[in-house]
Parts: C-alpha cells; structure tokens; sequence
C-alpha cells in the first residue's frame, strides 16, 4: 500500500478567511487613517509657513531692509520671499510652492522692518482641510513684534 504525504502549505480555505480578516481591518483602519493623514498635512503645511515667516523676519534683522512674504495668486498656490536691494531692485531670496487640496486664506502680504517687527496690519492666516476629512483647520497669526503663531481651530 501506498503512503500519502502530506506537502507544506496553506489550503485555498485557509487563504481565503485570512484575506477576509485583513479585508475587515483594512476597512475599519482607512477612515481613521484618512482622517490622520489630512491632520498632518494641515499641520505641514503650517509648518512651513512659520518656517518661512521666521526665515523672513531674520532675513530681515541681517539685511537691515524690509522683507516681504507675499503669496503668489493665493497662500494655498505658494509664496515668496522678497526684498528690495539699493538698486531698487527686488530680489528673491526663497519661493515655497502651493498645497493641494488645502484652502488657505488670509492677508496679501506679511513684511518684517530691519529690526524683526511686522511692519504689515493685523495678520492671520487660516489653514484649513479638505471638507469632511474630520481635521481641525489652524490659524497663524503674526505678533506685532514679529514672532509667528499657530493655534489649532479657527482664527
């Protein structure tokens, strides 16, 4: 008589309910993930603008001028920083491209006088996620003596 052996493996069964149980995680976990993921870009994106606000403001201290930051067609398409030489003529010292998906919504432009303050009226900058992603917007606001801000909510 012959002897069967058994070979090493999984039985189609057993594949099928293991793909199955990952199926149902997969599914619980995205919105939460989606939700996430729309959190951090919200917060990157503010990240930015107070990275280029602060570069801006020391810009401004060093080359003893006023520094502008001011939005290309709007905040969420990007920015640049500016400033006028003693030609009169204006230079850029950093461009930052836009954010997709992201409304932002705020002042036209943001300047620092040599000595760091904002030379520009109030300022505040509203950040805010897609529509029914679930994430909180964030508001940057500009102090008069120059230092940025930002808080989670709305401005």
């Amino acid at each position: 008589m012959l002897a069967l052996r058994r070979t090493a493996g999984f039985t189609l069964l057993e594949l099928l309910v293991t793909i199955a149980i990952v199926a149902v995680i997969a599914g619980i976990a995205a919105p939460s993930f989606q939700n996430m993921m729309a959190t951090q870009r919200v917060r990157s994106a503010t990240g930015d603008l107070v990275s280029a606000l602060n570069f801006a403001r020391s810009e401004a201290v060093k080359r003893n001028r006023v520094v502008t930051v001011s939005p290309g067609a709007s905040w969420a398409a990007g920015w640049s920083i500016t400033y006028v030489d003693n030609g009169g003529n204006t230079q850029t010292l950093q461009s930052h491209g836009g954010f997709d998906g992201l409304t932002v919504a705020g002042n036209t432009a943001i300047s620092f006088r040599a000595d760091g303050r904002r030379n520009s009226a109030n300022v505040q900058i509203e950040i805010a996620p897609p529509s029914g992603s679930g994430a909180k917007k964030h508001c940057l606001s500009v102090s008069p003596t120059g230092k940025p801000e930002s808080k989670a909510g709305a401005c």
